[in-house]
């Protein structure tokens, strides 16, 4: 479990910084505009990301370099969060015409959290996996790996049996590099139950209680117990869920709510049948 949490966060870590392009390479390249603009834009350090100076400074480093795909996508972060998602798109577009590899996995990542636009995601994601002849890595959060996402977005326009090959194969990949996901064999078993297979829902949920437990998926194996017959095991798993839940042990995002996310009146709903 301990060799689980500082993989994740030692990767989280990893993605925060290699989010930060350097700007020397610009300068050995010999792309003096992208480096000037760079230059432009360590100036908006001293600024909130809301704040009209922060915006005046990023318009300023677009003007040096028109072309500059990383401030297209720093400047649209505000635009995303404020809830202006017409202008994200805008200039989150102009990232990706600039620079397709490095930006259609975050725009794809937006579209499936913030949006639902399962389509869109997908399309961008697919793309993204095309252009690219190495792994297209995880969501920009660190929670999922774009594969996992892309599952999860298959599973949203009702394609399940797409969503568990591509969840399956994924997560068979991140076991041999022992890194899975803190939600992967949650929603894995989700996708088993909603599909009747229910021994390998209790397999998938079963590692999730050992890796990660949170009050969904002691709720969804009771779901699963439930569709057995096995009604012993279907009481204790919602009780349990009710702990986890009041102790705060839940799927939680800052911004969204999870696909697969339970509430505490989802079981008391059952504890009462």
């Amino acid at each position: 479990m301990i060799k689980y949490l500082i993989s994740n966060v030692l990767f989280f870590c990893y993605l925060t910084v290699a989010a930060q392009p350097n700007c020397e390479v610009y300068k050995y390249n010999g792309e003096t505009k992208k480096y000037q603009a760079y230059i432009k834009l360590e100036e908006a350090h001293a600024f909130y990301q809301f704040s009209k100076e922060f915006q005046e400074i990023y318009d300023e480093a677009i003007a040096i370099d028109s072309t500059f795909a990383y401030a297209y996508k720093e400047k649209s972060v505000a635009y995303l969060k404020s809830g202006d998602f017409i202008t994200w798109k805008k200039l989150m577009d102009k990232a990706v015409q600039y620079d397709a590899k490095d930006n259609l996995g975050y725009r794809g990542w937006c579209r499936y959290q913030f949006f639902r636009d399962y389509q869109g995601a997908i399309a961008d994601l697919e793309k993204l996996d095309s252009l690219l002849s190495y792994d297209m890595g995880y969501s920009k959060n660190g929670t999922y790996h774009l594969n996992i996402a892309k599952g999860l977005c298959y599973k949203g326009i009702g394609e399940k049996e797409k969503a568990l090959t591509i969840i399956e194969n994924q997560i068979k990949l991140n076991e041999e590099i022992d890194f899975v996901g803190t939600l992967d064999y949650l929603h894995l078993g989700v996708l088993h139950l909603e599909l009747n297979h229910f021994k390998k829902a209790i397999e998938a949920l079963k590692k999730q209680e050992t890796t990660n437990n949170l009050a969904e998926n002691q709720y969804y194996l009771a779901l699963t117990y439930k569709a057995l017959k096995r009604h012993t095991e279907y009481q204790m798993c919602l009780v349990k869920a009710k702990a986890l839940y009041i102790e705060g042990k839940i799927m939680n995002d800052p911004y969204t709510t999870p696909i697969d996310k339970i509430y505490l009146k989802d079981i008391e709903t059952e504890l009462t049948k």
